[in-house]
């Protein structure tokens, strides 16, 4: 049985306040202490959000958004594509964790929206781009490119998990733009 969280537009703030202190950090304020290891290890987590990204190695979530060890769901895959692993890593969370947010973090200079956008990969990496090309279409600017393969991951998580707009679990989109490190949420 899921204990209560923050409602979606607590965490929603919490996120945006996070990047806003990350903007002129140097290093990362979260709370990782040996305290809270034990805490989260004896009492469990209990994650305000749920962020699904890529596995860039420049987007950082915990940084990003200024947390520490128990605050974020990160789930992490190349081009924040969905598909059942991650769509279940979603539900766990929202059901057996009490997490009401869920934000689907694309970010500028993917290698995977660009190389979908400039060449038809092959190996593995093909289930990836395939992905992105059902939302991309012949879609060639990067950053537009970039907003239409999250909205396709905010589409997908609200139709498979069945959600609608009194659904307690919240979903929306958010590009990281690394240059910055400022996030633009797209609700």
């Amino acid at each position: 049985m899921a204990h209560q969280n923050l409602p979606a537009s607590e965490a929603l703030a919490k996120l945006k306040e996070g990047n806003a202190r990350y903007l002129d950090a140097t290093s990362n304020p979260g709370d990782i202490s040996a305290a809270l290891r034990k805490k989260t290890c004896e009492e469990g987590q209990t994650p305000y959000a749920i962020v699904i990204t890529c596995s860039d190695s420049r987007v950082i979530p915990e940084s990003i958004f200024t947390a520490g060890i128990g605050e974020l769901f990160t789930i992490r895959v190349a081009g924040n594509v969905m598909d059942h692993h991650q769509l279940g890593s979603v539900e766990y969370a929202a059901d057996h964790l009490g997490t009401n947010l869920v934000v689907v973090l694309g970010h500028t200079h993917c290698g995977a929206v660009g190389a979908t956008i400039t060449s038809d990969p092959s190996g593995f990496v093909k289930y990836i781009t395939d992905e992105i090309r059902l939302a991309i279409g012949d879609e060639k600017d990067e950053l537009k490119a970039c907003r239409l393969n999250v909205e396709r991951s905010v589409s997908i998580i609200k139709e498979q998990l069945h959600l609608t707009d009194d659904s307690d679990l919240k979903v929306c989109g958010a590009i990281y733009h690394i240059d910055s490190g400022r996030v633009e949420f797209m609700d």
